[in-house]
């Protein structure tokens, strides 16, 4: 008979375990709607997580910073799932939220193409109107490895062998057929994402960060709580874009960069003589200052 008390202290009683549906049902319609996933005892939880003793809960909406995250974090799944979809062959390896978005790091051998990331937009927000409901399984270890390596996917077998044994494997599935390792939290479907989302770029990275693996092509995104915090972000980027010193190094015919040789400036000779002019500046005030 677990006793639950909610983030304004009120305590609610319940003569059987529950889960957090059942919790959001129970103190608001408004709440059952808007709930992403919740906080019980500190430890973030699926609202499918069954609560059966006493305890302290938080429910996680989208105002929340948590609840960003975890619509982030499902973005970065059915991305995935739409470009295996799209794709099929392509290996999937790990996917984490970042700041203000996400990534996927996947295996594939063609490069990926700005029409491409056009047609993965397309392919999510098909999933998302689908409303592919989620569902979390714990996996025995071997069954895991075993598994992963049969449908293809060797960079995730190669993960859950470095996870430490008396780790807990979780699963997501989302849908019939799409699922991946996960530890979670995610939301309960597919259409709790929305459609605040945009894939930004892609870019080469490596496995593990190690320059002795293979290269992998990462998919970065951006995803929002609504339209108008994801025109927003747009509208800060393409500002920043402006005013990025690479483009303007090149317009005002200072100086240039070069793809093969990243991190080195290639002058102009307008460039080069400010460059001087602004170092001669800096020696003499550090003279002046003994």
């Amino acid at each position: 008979m677990p006793q639950i008390q909610l983030l304004d202290g009120k305590k609610i009683s319940f003569n059987k375990s529950l889960n957090g549906f059942e919790l959001t049902k129970k103190i608001s319609k408004s709440l059952e709607k808007s709930a992403l996933i919740m906080e019980v005892n500190g430890e973030l939880k699926d609202l499918s997580f069954e609560i059966k003793r006493d305890s302290k809960v938080k429910i996680i909406t989208n105002k929340d910073k948590e609840g960003l995250e975890v619509i982030r974090h499902d973005a970065a799944h059915i991305m995935a799932m739409a470009v295996q979809e799209l794709f099929p062959g392509t290996q999937v390896t790990i996917g984490p939220v970042i700041e203000n978005g996400f990534y996927y790091d996947f295996a594939r051998k063609e490069p990926f193409t700005s029409d491409d990331l056009k047609k993965i937009e397309k392919k999510m927000s098909e999933i998302i109107d689908r409303d592919v409901k989620t569902k979390r399984e714990v996996w025995e270890r071997n069954k895991a490895i075993t598994h992963f390596k049969k449908i293809g996917e060797k960079y995730k077998a190669e993960i859950i062998e470095s996870i430490p044994e008396n780790e807990e494997l979780s699963v997501y599935h989302h849908g019939d057929t799409w699922h991946d390792l996960c530890r979670g939290p995610h939301l309960a479907s597919s259409g709790k994402i929305g459609k605040a989302f945009k894939l930004t770029k892609v870019s080469g990275a490596y496995w593990r960060g190690d320059s002795k693996n293979e290269m992998l092509q990462r998919i970065y995104g951006t995803c929002w709580s609504s339209k108008k915090d994801l025109d927003d972000y747009l509208h800060r980027l393409d500002e920043a874009e402006k005013r990025d010193h690479r483009k303007l190094g090149k317009e005002m015919d200072l100086f240039h960069f070069r793809e093969e040789s990243p991190g080195s400036v290639f002058w102009h000779q307008k460039g080069w003589n400010l460059f001087q002019r602004l170092i001669e500046y800096m020696r003499l005030k550090q003279r002046n200052a003994g």
